[in-house]
């Protein structure tokens, strides 16, 4: 076999790091008309299993994605997926009803995420260019701040709210299920791996769109109270900057992704960057792939991994981020 640096590298390899991987972040789920999918959950559930991938997490920004998986798992054989329910004001944010029946509904919920574009963090930032000027939604939409921002979560300091206090001990009693920060500020992350510690919650991941904003600094901080770290391929991607509908009904809303006013810093080669200096056992990659201006979430998956190849990353390094510790987390090590 060959094995000089030339021939190390070939879609072929990354195609085989593939199999066995997990992704975390996948938006196949229903969306609103103004922004399709591109692919439904049973045909990307089918394609990740013929690829050899292990499993799959659906995320669904208007739903619990709960009842997806469930129907997924009934007709797709030989393959996972999981779901799990994100705190948007579409539940009126912090719901501890809304947790506790997810828990108990379709797939039963894995995950509890504390808000995507319905953060306070989030939202209060969301705008839009217009005649080359950066424009807040908040400012130009007065009914904005009734309507969504005020029902965004925030994570308070000091003592959690009592909603809160109910919903991480939900979390707490249920092990399956993981705490996922969500798009919160970095002190508000830190704050919620704190709380985690608190209530004996073991497993909790701080999102990509708080990482991005995060120093390696804060990043180690949050490995140390034993949090993994989210790294997504989309936020790397040339749709990062494009406005389009994501979240809200209204078109006027129509605003920026999480990039806000342009792309993040570093792209995938500070990703690499940050697992090498960090230590791989401490990130999960995924794709948060399933818009329709991106290739489906399977191939967005081997060409993070192919990525990572190109940056160096070992054999033992990509199955870690992308099999492995993702695997810890939905408890399919065992």
């Amino acid at each position: 076999m060959l094995t000089d640096w030339r021939f190390v590298r070939s879609k072929a390899k990354s195609e085989e790091l593939l199999m066995g991987a997990i992704d975390i972040h996948v938006h196949a789920c229903p969306h609103l008309v103004s922004s399709p999918r591109s692919i439904d959950p049973v045909a990307c559930a089918v394609k990740a299993r013929d690829a050899g991938m292990r499993s799959m997490v659906y995320m669904d920004v208007f739903n619990m994605s709960v009842g997806t998986s469930w129907i997924v798992n009934q007709v797709v054989s030989d393959f996972s997926t999981h779901g799990g329910i994100i705190l948007n004001t579409v539940y009126g944010g912090m719901n501890p009803r809304a947790v506790k029946t997810a828990v108990h509904y379709g797939s039963g919920a894995r995950y509890v995420s504390f808000g995507a574009h319905s953060t306070y963090f989030q939202a209060e930032k969301e705008g839009r260019f217009e005649d080359g000027e950066w424009v807040l939604l908040r400012e130009k939409y007065p009914e904005f701040v009734e309507e969504e921002l005020s029902r965004c979560i925030r994570i308070p300091e000091g003592k959690p709210t009592p909603e809160l206090d109910e919903i991480l001990e939900i979390i707490a009693a249920n092990p399956q299920i993981y705490l996922v920060t969500g798009h919160v500020g970095n002190d508000e992350a830190l704050r919620l791996v704190e709380f985690a510690k608190q209530y004996g919650i073991k497993k909790v991941l701080v999102s990509n769109a708080v990482v991005e904003n995060m120093s390696d600094k804060e990043i180690a901080e949050a490995i140390a109270g034993g949090a993994y770290i989210e790294k997504l391929l989309a936020s790397h991607t040339h749709t990062t900057p494009i406005p389009k509908t994501h979240y809200y009904v209204e078109e006027e809303y129509r605003a920026m992704d999480e990039g806000l006013q342009g792309t993040t810093s570093g792209g995938v080669a500070k990703a690499a960057e940050q697992i090498q200096k960090l230590g791989a056992d401490h990130f999960i990659i995924g794709t948060d792939f399933g818009v329709y201006t991106l290739p489906d979430p399977v191939e967005g998956m081997r060409e993070f991994i192919a990525c990572l190849m190109d940056m160096g990353l070992s054999d033992e390094e990509i199955r870690k981020v992308s099999s492995i510790n993702p695997g810890r987390l939905l408890d399919l090590n065992e």
